[in-house]
């Protein structure tokens, strides 16, 4: 087993949280989107991921490392801003016509756009072991969503 303070430095460990409360977030949306408009359904959960996010880096960060941002990375991460807000508007209205068993799981084939993006993009490498985990991935989102 893992030392505690090793586990909690390892990328697997935060990981699987984030699979976890990803589950959670998909059952407790499709609950707290009955009988609201998906968009501001989106927003009032925006809202607490927006402050829940600043009270974290202002406790864990000193609010001066705001100024020490680059450019760069405030562009990339507005951008990567700009896409989570596309994604959860698209997640809440497909929660809201659809049933959370089936939504979540094509919601999930965005681990095939990571891998071929991060190939594309990053020049991450794209093994048969990758494809196949991908191959995997997306078949289990379609038999998920056709049943």
């Amino acid at each position: 087993m893992l030392h505690s303070s090793r586990m909690t430095n390892s990328w697997l460990f935060w990981s699987l949280l984030s699979a976890l409360f990803a589950g959670a977030t998909a059952i407790l949306a499709k609950a707290g989107v009955a009988g609201v408009d998906s968009n501001l359904a989106t927003a009032v959960r925006t809202t607490v991921v927006c402050v829940l996010a600043w009270l974290i880096a202002l406790v864990l960060n000193p609010i001066s490392a705001v100024g020490g941002i680059s450019r760069r990375t405030w562009a990339f991460l507005a951008l990567s801003g700009v896409a989570t807000a596309l994604s959860w508007v698209c997640y809440f209205r497909a929660l809201q016509l659809g049933p959370a068993s089936k939504v979540a799981p094509v919601d999930k084939l965005s681990v095939v756009f990571v891998l071929v993006f991060a190939a594309l993009f990053l020049g991450e490498a794209l093994t048969w072991k990758t494809a196949l985990g991908g191959g995997l991935i997306f078949a289990g989102a379609i038999v998920l969503a056709l049943k």
